[in-house]
């Protein structure tokens, strides 16, 4: 995109409704209107040409962006300290080991005491089912609360970097490198993704990355299919959320017990691991507990139960099903590649490495997403700003 492509983009997010984004959270899709998804896109694309182009895009001298993360990462991790730098912001993580929450502290007491110059608060918190989404709306009202009393001298923003429920900014990534592979968002309408379980030899890896896919692909027009083993399901009522979603949208989804079944046609295929929600339920009942030894039998008794489905792999042989026996890969990484991380796992040597180059492109979209959903929830008249930037030609760097 050039500086002409550049202006067009930003007259085009001119033209979008998207006041309720301002001064506002981003912790699930499906809360988000379209026109608020397309904003994400459209200003994600903005930063990324005008960093192509040198052009700095800072919009803070001063402040911080509090990172919060309850779970390892490493894309996640590196994506938001990447995005706040971009915007002029100065990364503080937060290890709670080192604060006061080990001592009492209350959320309120925390969100409070680490936001007095922030502004912008993103949080991971997929371990436990039930609680990850709501510990972030408890920040989130903390905040509230401690703007409202004059606390705080303004409120910043919740990103969600990963709950039990979803994971937006893995998904938006997912999307816009879909947007950008197909030539454009229209061009995703018909298109089937086949978001699958795969074989692994570990166990609890969240719902969150399955359930953000059917929930946001299918706002797009996306013929979906989830496809898993009997009882590794997600959650019942993103089952019924994707299904509303896809007859607003024009698209279509259904659930199938066989993998094959699920390629067959597929223009984009995304096998990728995942505990069933059972287990996962299980799992958060017995962490909170502190029960090590009933989290060892969970383990072992998953991982017997794991390998009653070995030939949930990503062949070769997987791939000549689809469309044009050519579709894309997708991948959230890192991903258990067979006879290279692990024996046997999600995705075959040969099919990953064809398509790992695309697998990094796609997570290099998420840097430019999380920006895009701090910039819109910091400012009223983004694409003024954005215009006033890329006119004044700040260069990001000296030459």
């Amino acid at each position: 995109m050039d500086k002409t492509g550049i202006r067009e983009a930003i007259r085009r997010l001119a033209g979008r409704r998207i006041e309720g984004m301002h001064h506002n959270d981003f912790l699930l899709t499906w809360e988000k209107t379209a026109e608020e998804l397309a904003a994400v896109f459209d200003v994600a694309e903005i930063l990324r040409a005008m960093r192509a182009m040198d052009v700095s895009p800072r919009l803070y001298d001063s402040g911080l962006a509090i990172s919060i993360f309850r779970d390892n990462s490493t894309r996640t991790r590196f994506s938001f300290a990447a995005a706040a730098n971009l915007l002029g912001l100065t990364v503080q993580d937060m290890d709670e080991e080192k604060s006061q929450i080990a001592h009492g502290e209350t959320v309120r007491e925390t969100a409070n005491m680490v936001s007095f110059m922030a502004e912008a608060i993103g949080i991971r918190d997929d371990i436990f089912l039930g609680q990850g989404n709501a510990y972030m709306r408890e920040v989130a009202a903390s905040l509230d609360d401690g703007f409202r009393q004059g606390v705080l001298p303004t409120r910043p923003s919740v990103v969600n970097l990963q709950c039990d429920l979803d994971h937006p900014t893995q998904t938006m990534a997912d999307a816009l490198h879909l947007i950008n592979h197909f030539g454009g968002l229209d061009k995703l309408k018909g298109k089937k993704i086949a978001m699958t379980w795969a074989y692994s030899p570990s166990y609890g890896k969240p719902l969150s990355v399955a359930q953000g896919v059917v929930g946001l692909m299918t706002r797009l027009g996306m013929d979906v299919v989830l496809g898993h083993p009997e009882g590794y399901t997600v959650l019942p009522e993103v089952e019924d959320l994707a299904r509303k979603q896809a007859a607003e949208s024009g698209g279509s989804f259904q659930v199938v017990n066989s993998m094959a079944e699920a390629f067959t046609g597929a223009d984009i295929v995304y096998p990728k691991s995942w505990a069933p929600f059972a287990v996962m339920e299980e799992r958060t009942k017995l962490l909170s507990q502190r029960d090590s030894e009933g989290l060892k039998e969970l383990e072992k008794r998953c991982l017997e139960n794991n390998k009653r489905f070995v030939d949930w792999e990503c062949t070769e042989e997987m791939m000549k099903l689809t469309r044009d026996q050519s579709a894309l890969y997708m991948h959230c990484l890192p991903a258990d590649i067979s006879g290279v991380s692990c024996a046997q796992g999600e995705v075959q040597a040969s099919v990953f490495e064809r398509y790992r180059i695309d697998t990094y492109k796609e997570a290099g979209y998420k840097p430019y997403v999380v920006a895009a959903m701090i910039l819109l929830s910091r400012l009223k008249h983004p694409a003024d700003a954005l215009m006033s930037i890329l006119e004044g030609e700040r260069s990001r760097c000296v030459r």
